[in-house]
C-alpha cells in the first residue's frame, strides 16, 4: 500500500484557549484525521494572550514536508507567530506561512484545501479568499 503525500498542517493561535481548541476541534469535525491541526492560545499564566514558546511547539506539532498555515485572531496573535516563524530554521520559515483569514472561517476552509492535498499556497489562497485577498 502507498503511503499518501504529506498534507498541510494547521496551527490556531488566539488569545483565547478555549477558542482555538473550539476552532480545532470544528475544522477536525469537518475534514476528519487527515489534517494535522494544532492549537494554542492564551499567556503562561492562564489568562488572555499569545505565547511564542506554545506556537514554536505548535508549529513543531503540525510540521510536516508540505508546510504549515497559520490561523491568527489578534494582532497579538499575528506578532509572535511572525516571531516564532523566524525562531524555525532556516529550511523551514518559507514552508509556513501566517494567513490573512478570519480565524474559525478560515480555519475550515484551509481544512479543507489541506485535506484534498493541496499546496500551501492554495491553502493559503482558499483561506484568504474570505478577506478578499487575491
Amino acid at each position: 500500500m502507498s503511503q499518501s503525500p504529506p498534507t498541510v498542517g494547521l496551527v490556531i493561535v488566539s488569545h483565547s484557549s478555549d477558542v482555538a481548541r473550539g476552532t480545532a476541534e470544528m475544522a477536525r469535525q469537518m475534514v476528519g484525521d487527515e489534517v494535522t491541526i494544532v492549537h494554542c492560545g492564551g499567556d503562561p499564566d492562564g489568562g488572555l494572550g499569545t505565547d511564542v514558546s506554545k506556537i514554536v511547539e505548535a508549529i513543531d506539532q503540525a510540521w510536516s514536508e508540505a508546510g504549515v498555515a497559520i490561523l491568527v485572531d489578534l494582532g497579538g496573535a499575528e506578532t509572535n507567530s511572525e516571531m516564532a516563524v523566524e525562531m524555525q530554521p532556516a529550511e523551514r520559515q518559507d514552508r509556513i506561512r501566517i494567513l490573512n483569514a478570519p480565524v474559525v472561517e478560515g480555519a475550515v476552509m484551509a481544512a479543507a484545501e489541506a485535506a484534498g492535498g493541496s499546496p500551501l499556497s492554495a491553502v493559503q489562497a482558499t483561506a484568504e479568499e474570505l478577506m478578499g485577498q487575491p
